[in-house]
């Protein structure tokens, strides 16, 4: 192999001594933290299905009203505890467009109960943008339109009907607005009672450090459960479903920062021997400046990720208060209200649609663990 005058061989890469060694570097890797995370992310199937899905059910809140063919409250006394009704596009082998059957009841004098039984003679074919009962879009608002109605006298009833005769998959989508939005406010609470007081007891130590810590463990000794009917059994019962919402989302989050808080010292503590740290205090930067510039963004990957598995405890929590009739009441329409017209098992057993809220429960709660792993996994810089 014949070498070169400057000394290397014929086969070798090739090389040039003015060329900056930035440009040698891989250019897939020569980007911002942001474009690297999300390259990391899109790898992760299931998490980037959940945060799409997540994404598409925030963005329908405001056009819940809009979705729902009835009112979360609109009831219909002929029709109490009425199947599920199915949407059709045949009809006798001939192509009809969407379309319900009109449903019959009738009293079974043996189980004591009405019968529902659809009429197949006559398809009843839906309207859409249509004119139903008013509400406001995005709260804003006043409007009559619906995506889809039924004729006048026909139900559509998706999910069928409770106890009082109102469309389960109406109240559904009006519930999704109070039980996903109590996780964001709770969480809300929680990461500023969190932060403050875990960067406080981190940064500073000493007398503030043992004070907040003896706070954090007797609140974390307490069982939660009691202590959540506890303070929900303390609501007046003549607030108003906006104060209770606010109130239970408020009392989810003060519950839950002490965990937050007792990651946030720990992190703290580590962080605040680093030099850049003492650069900053060195030249002069305040407290708050170098928690705020300095220690926190070294911690947003593991705050973005506590974010988005704590949220489903949330929602669970005030399901479980709902369900038990401390936390929400009617006429507010949340998946934990309408789960507690489920307690009876002889009416699920009977009536099995009444117990479809759980589902959506479940569908979210799994939605937000799988994007909280998928988060966590991507913003960890340790991770390969």
């Amino acid at each position: 192999m014949s070498r070169l005058p400057d000394g290397r061989y014929v086969d070798d890469a090739p090389y040039d001594p003015n060329l900056s060694i930035q440009t040698i570097e891989r250019k897939d890797l020569d980007a911002p933290a942001r474009v690297l995370v999300w390259r990391k992310f899109k790898t992760h199937r299931l998490g980037l299905i959940s945060g799409i899905f997540l994404l598409f059910c925030y963005l329908m809140l405001p056009f819940a009203g809009f979705i729902a063919p009835y009112s979360p409250n609109e009831r219909y006394s002929d029709n109490l505890y009425s199947p599920p009704q199915g949407i059709h596009l045949w009809h006798e082998g001939k192509f009809v467009g969407p379309y319900v059957y009109a449903m019959t009841s009738e009293p079974n004098m043996v189980t004591f109960k009405w019968e529902f039984k659809p009429d197949t003679s006559t398809p009843q074919k839906l309207s859409f943008f249509c004119k139903g009962s008013t509400y406001d879009l995005a709260g804003l608002i006043p409007t009559d339109r619906h995506l889809f109605c039924a004729p006048e006298g026909v139900t559509v009833f998706l999910l069928g009907s409770d106890r009082l005769g109102r469309d389960m998959f109406s109240r559904i989508l009006y519930g999704a607005q109070l039980s996903l939005t109590v996780g964001l406010i709770g969480i809300t609470v929680s990461f500023v009672l969190g932060i403050f007081f875990g960067s406080v007891a981190g940064y500073f130590g000493g007398g503030i450090d043992w004070v907040i810590n003896r706070m954090i463990e007797i609140l974390r000794s307490l069982p939660e459960l009691p202590l959540w009917l506890a303070l929900s059994a303390a609501v007046p019962s003549n607030w108003g479903p906006v104060s209770v919402f606010f109130i239970i989302s408020v009392i989810l989050g003060i519950l839950d920062w002490p965990g937050l808080a007792r990651s946030v010292r720990a992190k703290f503590l580590s962080l605040r021997e680093e030099e850049y740290v003492r650069a900053a205090e060195m030249m002069g930067a305040s407290s708050g400046r170098v928690i705020r510039k300095h220690l926190l963004p070294n911690f947003m990957s593991h705050l973005i990720a506590s974010a988005t598995l704590s949220i489903p405890a949330m929602i669970l929590g005030e399901t479980a208060l709902s369900f038990l009739g401390l936390g929400l009441r009617a006429p507010a329409v949340s998946w934990g209200v309408m789960l507690n017209d489920a307690q009876n098992l002889v009416n699920v057993e009977i009536y099995w649609w009444t117990a479809l809220p759980m589902l959506p429960i479940i569908i979210v709660v799994l939605a937000f663990n799988f994007l909280g792993d998928g988060l966590r996994d991507s913003l960890d810089p340790y991770e390969h």
